[in-house]
């Protein structure tokens, strides 16, 4: 049986980590690279770095934080945000992140995700996929839709079918995070979630709305996910990713 991965997610703002709700109300919760240790001494089995304005900016991946995490970090670590080609995501594995997370550029530029399988593997290159609940239409008939830039862009894609379309082109791993349940901590967006994992081949990270470990012991036995972003959950609520391992372990998750 696999084991299910608990990764701890990093929302950076110009170089410090921030969290908020829906994308919005963010306040400032401490230095990316020092919480990452501290997370990866508790037990966390990845890291992910989300510079959350770089695109919208229209500026670079933090070198220099990637490079400091990797001299820190002895877990895989993902960095997304600010790559906006293929060089980007070179330079941002040579300075030493494990995996490259591609967002609003994959929507724009779909044969990024081609690119980067071809030039690194697809084992380095993860969707970053947000998500809203939208009426069901013709052209969204999952019920949920892409949005990009932070949330901020709504594009009239199916995430579903975006989804199953991202693997064929490339990307080995799914991000997918629920803009309706970011930050609420009532629990993760089981229904699209559900449906992207059995959808596709690949694995599938569930984020957005961990408030507790039942949430994370939904998303695995219901949802089928493979993986669960945290980040409220560590950063502000008093819970330490061991804790949420041994309360994963007595619900019959496997996990490392």
């Amino acid at each position: 049986m696999l084991l299910k991965r608990l990764i701890v997610c990093l929302d950076v703002r110009n170089g410090r980590v921030t969290k908020g709700v829906r994308f919005q109300g963010n306040v400032d919760v401490g230095d990316p690279v020092e919480m990452a240790a501290r997370y990866c001494a508790d037990g966390a089995d990845e890291i992910v770095f989300y510079d959350i304005t770089a695109s919208a900016e229209r500026r670079a991946c933090d070198l220099d934080m990637v490079a400091r995490a990797a001299r820190a970090l002895s877990v895989p670590f993902t960095v997304g945000g600010g790559i906006r080609g293929v060089e980007d995501m070179r330079a941002a594995l040579l300075a030493g992140a494990d995996k490259v997370s591609l967002n609003s550029l994959a929507v724009q530029t779909p044969d990024i995700l081609t690119q980067g399988a071809k030039a690194f593997g697809s084992q380095c290159v993860v969707l970053g996929m947000d998500a809203k609940r939208v009426p069901v239409t013709a052209t969204i008939p999952s019920g949920y839709e892409v949005v990009i830039h932070g949330g901020r862009t709504p594009t009239g894609r199916d995430a579903l079918a975006w989804a199953k379309e991202a693997v064929d082109r490339g990307a080995g791993e799914i991000c997918l995070n629920a803009i309706d349940t970011d930050g609420v901590r009532q629990g993760y967006e089981l229904d699209i979630t559900g449906l992207v994992a059995q959808a596709v081949p690949v694995p599938v990270i569930a984020s957005g709305g961990a408030g507790a470990i039942q949430h994370l012991v939904d998303v695995f036995q219901i949802a089928r996910a493979d993986a669960a972003l945290v980040a409220s959950m560590v950063h502000t609520m008093g819970f330490t990713c061991q804790s949420i391992k041994d309360g994963l372990r007595q619900a019959g998750i496997p996990v490392r």
